[in-house]
């Protein structure tokens, strides 16, 4: 039975790498490091196998582990320079060719980190609020809050843009 398990989550991997690129490429803007936090992610899926005890849970489940990997490797590894006064600024990278040129993407990955997960989730990875509270760790109503929260603020900033 774990074997199977284990062959249905590598066959789930391999199936769908390209979205798990994608979604970490959205945290990293980095084409090293969401292949860094997805080969991270599937270290981490492989080795912990043994705890999924469903199927069905598998896609909330790596999902899971794809967040919280783009989450800590964007912790663990801020860049920061000095300013010419003496102020530390984070340098933020961006590899041409691969960068996404919408100005909502970009309002997007302002947002706060659980609130832009949220939207990432739900409308680019189109999982379903249960998932994304799943995946989350989240109250079903706190996932909701969330996301019209942030669809507010962009609805808001957007009106500003088109002005």
């Amino acid at each position: 039975m774990k074997r199977d398990l284990y062959d249905k989550l590598t066959a789930y991997i391999i199936e769908n790498q390209n979205k798990f690129y994608r979604l970490a490429f959205s945290y990293m803007h980095n084409q090293e490091d969401a292949l860094d936090v997805v080969q991270n992610a599937v270290c981490r899926a492989l080795e912990h196998s043994g705890e999924l005890r469903n199927a069905d849970a598998m896609k909330t489940w790596f999902y899971r582990i794809l967040v919280n990997e783009s989450l800590l490797f964007l912790r663990k590894n801020k860049r920061f320079v000095l300013d010419e006064d003496g102020a530390d600024r984070e340098i933020v990278y961006e590899e041409p060719g691969f960068e996404i040129q919408d100005s909502l993407y970009e309002q997007i990955s302002r947002l706060d980190e659980d609130v832009q997960s949220v939207i990432k989730l739900h409308y680019y990875e189109e999982m379903t609020l249960r998932e994304i509270s799943q995946v989350m760790e989240m109250n079903l109503n706190t996932v909701k809050a969330k996301m019209y929260r942030g669809l507010k603020a962009l609805k808001v900033v957007m009106q500003e843009v088109d002005v």
